[in-house]
């Protein structure tokens, strides 16, 4: 396991068109330059969809942070938007039936208690997210778990 835990939150449009590639690569704004260069190889990432707060996939960091510009998520005339980009292996992709609810799971991690119980959603505002890999191991056995169910 990599020695950092990220999560990834990103808008329904773009959570589909990152699937559509496949988990493999994504991308971030210089907003987040720094955090993208703290992303190494073995990292561990997970996937949430803001908009149906839902968490779709995990990966693997397989690359250092890069640049480039070429445009790949929305809005698409904006490339700088997304052009701190790494390199992922997909773990586990859920499909939509499978999808992990975050109002379901989402209170009970540790990541949220910094926010008062009403208002712990805020702590997935935010695209980039370093979270106790303790949550990222609940979020990715509920994972596991929806996978054997289909199996």
């Amino acid at each position: 396991m990599g020695s950092n835990y990220w999560m990834f939150v990103d808008n329904s449009e773009n959570s589909v068109i990152t699937r559509e590639k496949g988990y493999k690569i994504f991308g971030m704004s210089a907003k987040y330059k720094r955090r993208a260069q703290r992303m190494h190889a073995k990292d561990r990432v997970i996937f949430f969809d803001r908009n149906r707060k839902c968490w779709t996939a995990s990966a693997t960091i397989t690359s250092d942070y890069f640049e480039d510009e070429s445009p790949i998520w929305m809005p698409s005339d904006q490339p700088k938007e997304f052009k701190f980009r790494i390199e992922l292996k997909p773990n586990y992709v859920l499909e939509e039936t499978e999808y992990i609810d975050g109002l379901q799971l989402g209170p009970s991690l540790e990541y949220v208690k910094r926010w008062a119980p009403e208002d712990w959603p805020l702590a997935f505002w935010d695209r980039i997210h370093l979270i106790p890999s303790r949550d990222f191991k609940l979020i990715e056995d509920e994972m596991k778990r929806a996978k054997k169910k289909r199996n």
